[in-house]
């Protein structure tokens, strides 16, 4: 059964004419990584507010279709309820860090749902162990650099122990080094704890190999949705304007260049350089 899914799912913002999103329908499995890429103002970020409620329960506005997370409507179960099952991680970490340690920013979430006080110290240490900065925790916030602070903000979702971490374009202050650690922490999450991940991204040369779904979001619409390897090699993707991987590229530049090529498309540098090698010992 499918972990989040949307049916005809429209969302307009107050005092606004337009629909940010409309009649999306999409289906999300349980374990699955899910990228959604797009265009600047497609949508994205306004429907990761509906995977964990803050629309509409924060931001009003008008919702119309469906959506429910684990079997529940969105609509009609709380923000603190949702929490337990969804957690997000924004944009800007300095956005949901603001206590005077890490070790307390991990905490707050699970102070505010009364867990027991031993069940925190064992969650907190184990949310810190695997965002890999269990020896920052009793520093300050402010004192980290944005790779740590972004790896602190996940720390802070993991602890809550949800089925599902949406990450909304977390690296956007990161330089590709940096973004890359953050990306392997959130697939190794998915990868060894069986967590589904979303990403908002759309440096696709960093992301996609990590990919299991992904979903093309233009003009508030999903336009594609299915298996990274076919939809960032469709001449649809390409026209929209999302950064398709230079991999993928270069892979479709030789391929009509006659090049011997296998036939399955890299989305990475990495699975670009082992068909190379392939083609050459041929």
């Amino acid at each position: 059964m499918a972990i989040i899914k949307t049916k005809n799912l429209t969302y307009t913002y107050p005092g606004s004419t337009k629909a940010s999103i409309s009649d999306v329908f999409i289906k999300i499995e349980k374990g699955e990584f899910t990228l959604i890429t797009g265009p600047s103002g497609c949508g994205k970020t306004t429907l990761c507010r509906c995977f964990n409620g803050l629309i509409p329960h924060f931001y009003q506005g008008e919702l119309k279709g469906e959506i429910t997370v684990q079997g529940l409507n969105v609509a009609e179960h709380p923000i603190h309820e949702l929490a337990k099952r969804v957690g997000l991680v924004f944009q800007n970490p300095e956005n949901q860090l603001f206590a005077l340690s890490v070790e307390k920013d991990v905490a707050f979430g699970l102070e505010n749902l009364g867990i027991p006080r031993e069940e925190m110290r064992q969650r907190v240490d184990w949310a810190l162990q695997l965002a890999g900065i269990y020896d920052l925790r009793e520093r300050a916030p402010h004192e980290l650099s944005g790779g740590q602070q972004q790896r602190a903000a996940i720390a802070s979702v993991l602890a809550m122990q949800p089925e599902v971490i949406v990450l909304d374009e977390p690296t956007s202050f990161l330089d590709p080094l940096g973004a890359k650690k953050i990306f392997e922490v959130i697939y190794d999450l998915n990868r060894k704890l069986g967590l589904t991940i979303i990403l908002v991204e759309h440096r696709l040369d960093l992301t996609a190999k990590y990919a299991s779904h992904i979903i093309i979001m233009d003009e508030g619409k999903v336009v594609l949705d299915g298996e990274p390897h076919q939809i960032l090699s469709s001449e649809e993707t390409r026209l929209i304007g999302v950064g398709i991987p230079k991999a993928t590229q270069l892979y479709h530049i030789l391929r009509k260049d006659g090049a011997k090529l296998a036939n399955t498309i890299p989305l990475s540098s990495d699975e670009m350089a082992t068909l190379l090698r392939e083609a050459f010992k041929g």
